[in-house]
């Protein structure tokens, strides 16, 4: 039985530390069962990922969801598939590009509107590595959509936001944060060799120093900012991938030793 312990505990360490990350990376379930009844809920980037499953969890706890997107299709075939699951009806689609200011005062107005209250508001809409793409109004586009859209978008609903309070702004940021580095002196990448993951860890940090900002701003008043990160949803397929690979090499591993072994022992 020697000669399987070397196998079987690398198999068991790699299997173990992959069952520690999945658990680091998730945080773990929520297990509030608190209900939102009458409560209003916006959320960007709502028709598809993350966005899609908080309004979906959310309109099951009651709340009354809107759901700000770009693309109008999406959001509508997604608002209909979450009234069908959850039964709840005040799902509503509306448009919101987030790399238009013109579109994100259009959509913060027809909110302020309609809305006789906002009590939540989710900012989780997002790009990720894309091309040097500009906004347009002429921001790189990461930094645009990523923290300036939402900086406009939070600032134009924060009046309305303190009007309904307790209320909350919850921004979605991301541990790429921690490289991050905000320079100023050219924020839209002008001069210096455009880098995409750079520009997406800076709108990331940007993130991060806007809710702490803000956060630091509201204190001691009932409105309240805070920060969600460490995103699972987009990380899975490549840990599904990784664990896949190292699980399928452990098993010819000791797939080979065994029959090494059985060959040794026949003669």
């Amino acid at each position: 039985m020697s000669r399987y312990i070397l196998p079987v505990s690398v198999f068991g360490t790699v299997f173990g530390c992959a069952v520690l990350l999945k658990d680091r990376m998730t945080g773990g379930r929520c297990p509030s069962k608190a209900t939102i009844n009458e409560k209003t809920v916006v959320i960007t980037g709502a028709n598809t990922g993350i966005g899609k499953e908080t309004a979906r969890e959310l309109a099951r706890r009651g709340g009354r969801i809107i759901m700000g997107c770009r693309d109008m299709e999406k959001c509508e075939a997604a608002a209909k598939e979450i009234r069908g699951k959850t039964l709840n009806p005040h799902i509503y689609a509306r448009r919101l590009d987030l790399a238009s200011m013109k579109s994100i005062r259009e959509f913060a107005e027809r909110i302020k509107q309609e809305e006789p209250h906002v009590d939540i508001l989710i900012n989780n809409a997002g790009v990720m590595r894309c091309p040097q793409w500009k906004t347009e109004d002429g921001f790189d586009m990461q930094f645009g959509v990523n923290h300036l859209g939402h900086f406009l978008l939070t600032n134009l609903l924060l009046d309305k936001l303190k009007e309904s309070a307790p209320s909350r702004v919850i921004n979605l940021a991301s541990l790429a944060h921690i490289v991050g580095k905000l320079d100023f002196e050219d924020l839209n990448w002008e001069k210096k060799k455009f880098d995409t993951k750079q520009a997406y860890c800076q709108s990331k940090l940007a993130n991060v120093l806007f809710t702490r900002e803000l956060a630091k701003r509201l204190q001691g008043k009932s409105t309240g900012c805070c920060i969600c990160g460490h995103v699972w949803e987009r990380v899975r397929p490549v840990f599904l991938f990784v664990i896949g690979q190292w699980t399928r090499i452990c098993a010819v591993c000791i797939f080979k030793q065994c029959c090494v072994q059985q060959a040794q022992e026949s003669q």
